[in-house]
Parts: structure tokens; sequence; C-alpha cells
């Protein structure tokens, strides 16, 4: 295993850690030839369906060894390991286990030994421990942080798509990760991994994360009082799962990619910028001191990150579409309404906090979207209620080293007292 330096190094000559993601370094846990082999966990999930494609497509270059899904579209699963011809299949829910291995029978037939199934609340992190060269964590959600910190204990190049595993438990993330060994799939994050390329970090002014403003941009937050699940889910140009599309309704999602583009990179939150683009089109850019901004666009399609997560530092042919340059094309940026959409500035809040305060921020929001789609809070109570429950869970203490039980209590306390407060919400609507 070894790291190679491939370009201008982001230290300006100076002796300074590496932040997590940098594209001069590549990690190669499994030096050789042949096709890389990859777990995908989350593989029923949006990103999971788009990596198993892409694998699919390139049998030459990856071939997945384990499959890992919360339990919920087991026929789904089972045809995936039959396609892939993969070692293991681990599902979270035990309880599914029979109706796995009845869909895995169904699909492999008799002439061909089902795979190995693991199961239960750690089997994805048992998976992720597993024989592989890379590790994609497409899990949604901060029961994603277990995963994480597995594949980089044992040493396996992580292709990191589960924001919140980085978001709850960055030092945790940094004491373990090695120079390299992080490869950041959210559009946003591989857009910055791939522009950071043509500079030194010295030569990096600020970082400009792009949004596209969700189904409700231009909306006051008057206006935003009374809207419906189903016009939170309506997101113009992205199709993903329901607690993604709520988080980019809210700018949630945004506001955790200041905080995960800050620890990725290492670049104070003063010069972390959010734009609004609508189109989508720039995944985000990347401003020197010399006054060049780089932007890397795409037609929206996950595809392109999940190819740079597995395949750098080569690139994928085909992994995704390409604009059609002969046709005329607008490209709008306008800037952040953080009146309408206050997550942004809270999440910056708590991402200089620190310690517990981002999975404080974390938890209590995945509490209120629930609640929302739930018809128990009001669209614009997701954000009032996390707001409370960041403030009443104050200052972390500093001096201390955080430790995966300091963020589960910090957890299980924001889900609870989100949880009354939406309670009390919905009483006080009755």
């Amino acid at each position: 295993m070894g790291v190679t330096d491939r370009g201008p190094g982001n230290n300006g000559g100076m002796s300074v850690p590496a932040p997590l993601a940098d594209p001069h370094l590549v990690y190669d846990p499994v030096a050789g030839d042949g096709p890389k082999d990859v777990v995908i966990l989350g593989a029923t999930g949006s990103i999971g369906t788009q990596a198993v494609d892409l694998v699919l497509r390139n049998p030459d270059r990856f071939r997945v060894t384990g499959l890992s899904a919360n339990g919920g579209r087991v026929a789904l699963l089972a045809e995936q390991a039959r396609r892939l011809r993969v070692r293991t299949v681990a599902v979270a829910r035990e309880d599914v286990v029979p109706a796995l291995r009845e869909a895995l029978a169904a699909e492999y037939g008799t002439s061909e030994p089902l795979p190995e199934i693991l199961a239960g609340p750690d089997a994805a992190t048992r998976l992720a421990a597993s024989d592989c060269h890379t590790v994609l964590n497409g899990i949604t959600g901060s029961i994603g942080l277990a995963p994480t910190l597995a594949a980089l204990e044992a040493g396996r190049t992580l292709a990191l798509a589960n924001k919140e595993s980085l978001i709850v438990g960055g030092p945790l993330v940094k004491a373990l990760a090695k120079p390299g060994q992080i490869i950041p799939v959210d559009s946003e994050h591989a857009a910055l991994f791939q522009s950071l390329t043509a500079g030194t970090r010295a030569d990096v002014r600020k970082l400009v994360v792009t949004a596209s403003g969700g189904p409700f941009r231009g909306r006051t937050r008057a206006e935003l009082a009374h809207v419906t699940v189903q016009d939170a889910l309506a997101h113009p140009t992205w199709s993903m799962g329901p607690v993604i599309t709520i988080n980019s309704a809210t700018l949630v999602n945004k506001g955790l990619e200041v905080i995960e583009a800050h620890l990725l990179y290492d670049i104070p939150f003063s010069r972390i910028e959010v734009v609004v683009h609508p189109q989508s089109y720039v995944h985000s850019m990347v401003e020197f001191t010399d006054g060049s901004t780089l932007a890397q666009a795409t037609p929206p399609d996950m595809r392109g990150p999940i190819a740079i997560g597995l395949g750098w530092p080569q690139r994928v042919p085909d992994a995704a579409p390409a604009f059609d340059w002969s046709t005329a094309s607008t490209w709008e940026f306008f800037p952040l309404d953080n009146e309408a959409f206050p997550s942004v500035n809270l999440a910056r809040h708590v991402g200089e906090l620190a310690g517990t305060a981002p999975a404080v921020f974390n938890a209590a929001n995945e509490e209120c979207v629930e609640a929302f789609r739930a018809g128990a809070l009001p669209f614009n109570g997701i954000m009032e209620t996390v707001t409370r429950v960041v403030e009443e869970h104050g200052t972390p203490a500093t001096g201390t080293s955080l430790t995966v039980s300091d963020v589960l209590e910090a957890e299980t306390w924001a889900r609870a007292r989100a949880q009354e407060l939406t309670a009390q919400t919905a009483e006080a609507r009755a």
C-alpha cells in the first residue's frame, strides 16, 4: 500500500498536514492490474443503484465483492447480487433474512451457491472492513459513521457519498484517514476535488459551492409556511431519496455540504461561499488567488461523481452524459436568500462550534424531516425546531477529544428533544 503525489501538492511549500481529500495524492491499498474490488454500501438506494449501473458497464475496471442495504428492497438486492456475482450480501434488518434467502434462491437457481449473508445493525460495518480495494459508502444518514470508520481503519480507499458520517464524526474520521484515502462522491465535493487539481492549497482563495435552490427557489419565508410534502419532494433537477430531497428543499443539504467542504479541504468557513445555480450544470467552483475561477460542469447525473470516487486517478469513459455544445443553453447564478433559508448559516455556526454540535444539528434535522413527512410539522417548523435544539445544546466542551460515544449520546439527546418539540408543535396546531 502506498501514497503517490501526482501533482504540485497543496501546502505551498510549508510543512502542514494534507487535507482529508487531496486530488494530488493517490492512496492505493491494493496495487496491481485488473479490476478494482469494490464494496457498495446502500446498494438499493439512489447512489447504490447508479453505482451498480456503472460497474455493470465497466466490468474490466470494477468487480463488486459485497453489497449492503437496509433490507426494504430484498428483491432488488438479490437481483443486484446475482448480476454482480458478489461474495457477500449484508442487510441491517434481521427480520428480512428469510425473504432475502428466498429472493436469492429465485435469482440464482439450484446450480450456483448463494452469497454469504450478514445481518444486523452492524452488518454494513462488518462488510466495510472486508477484503477489497474501495468501499463506496452510499448510506443515507449518520448510521453511515461506523462503516466509514471501519473502512478507513481497515485501510480501504473510501469513496464517500455519506456526508453525514463526516459531519457528525469529523475528528474521528480525520484521526483515522491517511492522505488520499478519501475520495468525495457528492457532486459538489467531487467538483471541488477535480477543480483543485489546478493549483496548490496556498493558491486557493475560496470554494464556491453551488445549490440548485430546490423546488422553492425565489419564495419568501412567508410563502414557504404552507408548502406540502409533495411540493418539497418535487426537486427540479435531481432524482434522490426523500430525506435528501427534503434537505435540498430546506437547503439543509447545502449547509451540510459547507461543513463537509471545510472538513475535506481544510478551508475556513469564511472562505466557503454558496451560490444558487438553478440549472445544476456547474457543480461547484474554486476561486484562486490570481483571480481565476475553475468550474466543473456536467449535466445533472450522479454517475460522474461516482465514477470519480471509484476510478480515481483514472477517469471512466462515458460514465455520464456530456453537454451537447451545439444546443444553446443559459446558465444562471443568484445569491442565496439566507432569510428564507436560514439552514446554511446555522450549519456554519455548528461547524464552527465543532465537537458534538454538528451531530446535534444533523440528528435534530433527521427527526424534523420525518415529522414533516408525517404531517406533524410545517415546512418552516423544520428549521425552527432544529435551531432551538442547537441553541439548547449550547457550546460543546473544548479541550477534550471527540469519541463515538460522545456522538451517539449527543444524537440521542437531540432526537429526543426534537421529538418533544415536534409533539408540542403538533399539539398546538391541532
